[in-house]
């Protein structure tokens, strides 16, 4: 017995290099997003690219962390940095979208790149690090799961998934299309200023400062594989216009928005299902109208679809006597800031709402 335990410990491989967190390099965006595409619980926004347009439309500090064994990637973390004297100094994975946060291969990687973040927290003086993980991956850490991803399971018999959205669904869709509305889809950059008028009207009337236009010109440029608008107008006058942005079986519509004069139209019901149906025939197996807060007329919207509801948890890391972040339209201390901002014209909030944005995650 002690002979054969012997020449077993022999035999034992010698311990593994230690696992080292460290910035992500030039030239290394490649071997990122190979990671990334390897794990069946990331997102799009994992993306390192990402750090490129929010940089460049949002002039944003990032830290995209990395946790390798060697050569080997186990971990990664996209943080984009905030500060500003109103909102605070805070951390976020990743901002401006609904999904993100620590994507990792093992325990030991996860754990690392939370020391990591830690770190950072204490760097940058942050108030705290939100990581926005869709299922709960850190139950040590507080969270918040007051947002609701709304998905829509899809298959390739386009006539069962007309059947599945429902008779109201359908007669709205057949409304639009007797209006002679038309719906097409364009690709790069094509048609953006269209959409961003109608965005701009949009994000006004629910008292939201809107994003610049270079924004959305800079995920086209950086993602002109993985995005795609599609438009709905009437007689060359746009109605309606959303983007998906698309990773293996899942698209979501992150932005979408329908011109206020001709919503009897139905030109939004339209819009989604060329935009469902256009997914199910490329093979598509989720489509995700983005997040809600639940029963809002916007999840209102969704679930008539008969999308299913997902809680997203946002978790956090706080610094020393620090509490949850209540940086969001339903804190009641910015309902009279959106008040007023409903009643801006369209020219002001096209102006103001850039620069306000920039530091709103």
């Amino acid at each position: 017995m002690t002979s054969t335990s012997a020449a077993g410990s022999a035999r034992e491989p010698q311990s593994r290099e230690a696992l080292v967190v460290s910035a992500l390099a030039p030239g290394e965006e490649a071997a990122w997003d190979a990671f990334v595409r390897s794990r069946p619980d990331s997102s799009h926004y994992h993306r390192a690219g990402w750090a490129r347009v929010i940089r460049n439309a949002f002039g944003r500090r990032t830290f995209y962390r990395v946790a390798r064994r060697g050569a080997q990637i186990e971990g990664v973390l996209p943080l984009v940095a905030f500060a500003h004297p109103l909102f605070g100094r805070f951390l976020v994975s990743i901002p401006f979208m609904n999904r993100g946060g620590i994507l990792s291969g093992s325990d030991e990687a996860t754990a690392a790149l939370v020391e990591d973040a830690k770190r950072l927290v204490a760097e940058t003086r942050s108030d705290f690090c939100e990581l926005r993980h869709v299922e709960r991956a850190l139950p040590e850490l507080p969270v918040r799961e007051k947002k609701i991803s709304m998905s829509l399971p899809l298959h390739d018999d386009l006539d069962l998934l007309w059947k599945d959205v429902g008779s109201k669904v359908r007669n709205l869709v057949r409304k639009a299309e007797k209006a002679d509305l038309k719906a097409r889809h364009s690709q790069g950059d094509q048609d953006l200023d269209a959409f961003y008028d109608v965005f701009v009207e949009n994000m006004r009337d629910l008292g939201t400062p809107v994003y610049s236009g270079r924004f959305f010109r800079e995920v086209f440029r950086e993602f002109p594989d993985d995005v795609r608008m599609t438009v709905v107008e009437k007689d060359g006058r746009v109605a309606a216009a959303g983007i998906c942005v698309a990773q293996g079986g899942f698209t979501e519509i992150h932005w979408a928005a329908s011109r206020r004069d001709m919503l009897r139209s139905s030109p939004n019901m339209l819009l989604y299902w060329e935009c469902i149906s256009t997914a199910a025939r490329e093979g598509l197996t989720e489509f995700c109208f983005g997040r809600s807060t639940e029963d809002s007329g916007p999840y209102r919207f969704k679930k008539q679809w008969g999308a299913q509801p997902t809680p997203l948890h946002w978790e956090y890391i706080l610094a020393p006597g620090k509490e949850l972040p209540e940086i969001n339209p339903d804190n009641p201390k910015y309902r009279a800031a959106i008040r007023v901002w409903q009643r801006l014209p369209m020219p002001v909030t096209r102006w103001l709402g850039p620069p306000i944005v920039r530091h709103l995650p």
